[in-house]
């Protein structure tokens, strides 16, 4: 398997893992999709196994620690060093799940966070997801203040 930066070419396959892996409120649009590999493909990857993209996870820096629900409408460029990195998105296909794809993701972005000398990366989870990314360095600070998608999120929050 090899991670690499998004291309527009991707883009029909990564609306069918996160249409796979969301609900609809969740959901990225392809709208979303189009303005994140614009403005932040330096951010934004994908794991590809044997010629196929089978995961992928995205987010902007922002200067605050934890994720806003505006940024789920509009993202701009990413500055080239500092800020907090977010996970908008992580997904991996149904079919891939459970071969640490999604672990592989996440260290991806936190190595390229580390050398942009970001300070941490932050994510929203469900309740359900919490144990999954604090086996893998990740504090839960509480419950968030997002109401994207009509569900209760956590902060989780990795320094770095």
């Amino acid at each position: 398997m090899m991670i690499r930066q998004v291309e527009i070419t991707d883009l029909p396959t990564l609306l069918e893992i996160e249409n796979a892996g969301f609900t609809p409120e969740e959901a990225a649009t392809e709208a979303a999709f189009r303005e994140r590999i614009a403005n932040i493909p330096d951010t934004f990857f994908v794991a590809v196994e044997d010629g196929q993209v089978v995961g992928l996870i995205n987010g902007p820096i922002v200067n605050v620690r934890y994720i806003s629900d505006d940024l789920f409408e509009t993202v701009l460029p990413n500055p080239p060093f500092g800020g907090h990195q977010t996970v908008l998105g992580v997904a991996v296909a149904p079919e891939q799940q459970g071969k640490g794809i999604a672990s592989k993701l996440l260290k991806h972005l936190e190595d390229e966070a580390r050398k942009a000398k970001r300070e941490t990366v932050t994510l929203t989870c469900r309740a359900e997801l919490i144990s999954f990314y604090e086996k893998l360095g990740y504090k839960n600070e509480g419950k968030s203040n997002s109401e994207h998608g009509g569900i209760e999120w956590y902060n989780l929050v990795k320094e770095l």
